[in-house]
């Protein structure tokens, strides 16, 4: 019965898809399915997001963390692996790497700024 047990779980398992980020770096670029959508720029420790030669955001380096803005106006921070609004935890730099298979800050910004309409 164990045996029959331990199969079954090993066939659920087996044939669950696997999950992968919708887009994906690629050096300085952002792409779905092989094509770019968005280009991350950097200066220093600030990461810029554009798209078509506009910018569509920053992180910008703040102490320990980094604060996405869009326009000079702060829209969430990220400190210690999590993204935060008003003060409050919103998600956490994980939940932005299954969508956005970037580097942290990278992908915790472009969710910020998904999230936000700011995309």
């Amino acid at each position: 019965m164990k045996t029959l047990s331990l199969f079954i779980a090993a066939v659920c398992l087996g044939s669950a898809p696997a999950l992968a980020a919708d887009y994906k770096c690629n050096g300085n670029r952002v792409e779905k399915s092989g094509s770019t959508h968005y280009t991350v720029r950097t200066s220093g420790a600030d990461i810029t997001i554009e798209k078509g030669g506009g910018t569509r955001g920053k992180a910008v380096k703040r102490g320990s963390g980094y604060a996405v803005e869009v326009g000079g106006s702060t829209q969430a921070t990220i400190e210690n692996g999590r993204i935060f609004k008003g003060g409050s935890t919103w998600a956490s730099v994980g939940d932005a790497q299954r969508v956005y298979d970037c580097p942290d800050v990278v992908a915790a910004t472009l969710w910020v700024l998904d999230q936000t309409g700011q995309l």
